[in-house]
């Protein structure tokens, strides 16, 4: 597939949105050159619960970025999530009329087809069909059939819907940022190209992107994705827990989260204290360190709970060799692989996006996964993990349907 030469992608998060743009190396390596972040504002679980709050945060992203690279953005790959998302696996078979000619494109573009004709209600979009594998002749699965011989040709894929109503107001928020939507992808697949080796997706693993308030799961088995899914519990909970016990606002919360909290209570923390802000009489207020990583704890183990039981449900669970990737901003949380081994008895890291030059420093932490993921999406570097179904792309605006694929470049000089 034919990389583009300049792209942009947007990561609408619950807490962040950051806008990168990137182009591509004449060693067809992937370079990001400018970055727009800022606070997030009109969402609510993953999803835009206010249209104007959320496009005005976009269009500060956009505008930090435009200034970054010096050039003007004109449309992106935007990323979706939220509880909201589901997902299926279906296969597809068809004939192959001719048994002389090889399979060729149009066959395997036509059995995809198949495959991805499945009944969804009408408050709901396919986002993505994923192909997983072929069999001709229903032998041993092949990764591409193109060119073998045989009758008939089966294949199955991955099938990620969302709500329509989702879509449609996260379009119109990036549209009404004066950016076109150039594609919707799903941000747990986009997150998995940027910080995924080839060797955990063929044994087995679950990326575990755990944002500002959902945390999103991708599991790879033999090379292709085999399931997706969205849980309403992430980095906000934690920060939520904190504010309640300790009494405290908000942002001290989070501020004390970031920077001494951790995924484990450790019995040296015990005469350790940290100042944070107080409500009452009281402007400043003494803690102890440890009561702090207690409170911590417990809902990193709940969230952790929580991620085993959905891999169980599906029967992944024990089949993950490589065991869990953690990203996302609230992956950082100090000592979460550990906590994560020792709670769910399986190997667990932690995931920074790699395979890109430029701006390291800013953005090479697992906040940026998503975010680094998207680029390399939109330039269909390294290997384009999903193909997208086109109902993604059709979206009401202004009481008319209407194809938002890409016009040409996505980035044009100011």
């Amino acid at each position: 597939m034919r990389r583009r030469s300049t792209v942009a992608a947007i990561d609408v998060g619950s807490t962040k949105v950051a806008v990168i743009v990137g182009d591509v190396t004449e060693h067809g390596d992937t370079r990001i050159l400018g970055v727009g972040v800022a606070p997030a504002a009109g969402l609510s679980r993953g999803v835009i619960d206010n249209i104007q709050s959320a496009r005005d945060a976009i269009s500060i992203a956009v505008e930090k970025a435009e200034q970054a690279c010096g050039m003007r953005i004109l449309s992106a790959v935007v990323g979706i999530s939220g509880g909201h998302i589901s997902s299926q696996n279906n296969r597809g078979i068809i004939a192959i009329p001719d048994r002389t000619r090889p399979i060729s494109a149009d066959d395997r573009s036509r059995v995809l087809e198949s495959a991805g004709q499945v009944a969804i209600p009408t408050n709901r979009q396919v986002i993505h069909v994923v192909p997983r594998g072929y069999w001709v002749e229903g032998t041993d699965q092949v990764s591409d059939p193109v060119g073998m011989f045989g009758g008939r040709l089966d294949a199955e894929v991955h099938i990620v819907s969302g709500a329509v109503s989702a879509i449609q107001n996260l379009t119109k928020c990036v549209e009404g940022a004066g950016v076109q939507v150039d594609d919707i992808v799903l941000e747990c697949i986009a997150s998995a190209t940027s910080v995924l080796e080839e060797q955990e997706k063929q044994q087995g693993v679950a990326l575990v992107d755990l944002g500002g308030s959902t945390t999103s799961i991708a599991v790879y088995d033999e090379g292709s994705i085999a399931h997706t899914a969205c849980l309403p519990i992430a980095g906000s909970h934690l920060t939520h827990d904190l504010a309640r016990v300790l009494r405290c606002p908000w942002e001290s919360a989070e501020q004390v989260k970031c920077t001494v909290g951790a995924a484990f209570a450790d019995p040296a923390m015990v005469s350790e204290t940290v100042e944070i802000q107080a409500f009452g009489t009281q402007s400043t207020k003494h803690v102890p360190l440890g009561h702090i990583c207690e409170i911590l704890q417990a809902r990193t183990e709940e969230i952790l709970e929580m991620v085993a039981l959905e891999l169980k449900r599906v029967g992944y669970l024990d089949r993950l060799a490589a065991g869990l990737v953690l990203t996302g901003g609230t992956a950082q949380l100090r000592g979460l692989p550990e906590v994560a081994e020792s709670r769910l008895g399986i190997p667990a890291r932690l995931g920074r996006p790699h395979g890109y030059s430029g701006l390291s420093d800013l953005i090479g932490t697992p906040a940026f996964a998503t975010s680094i993921g998207l680029v390399e999406y939109a330039l269909g570097g390294r290997e384009r993990v999903v193909e997208s179904t086109g109902a993604a792309f059709e979206v009401p605006v202004g009481g008319i349907f209407r194809r938002l694929a890409s016009l040409g470049r996505a980035l044009m000089p100011q």
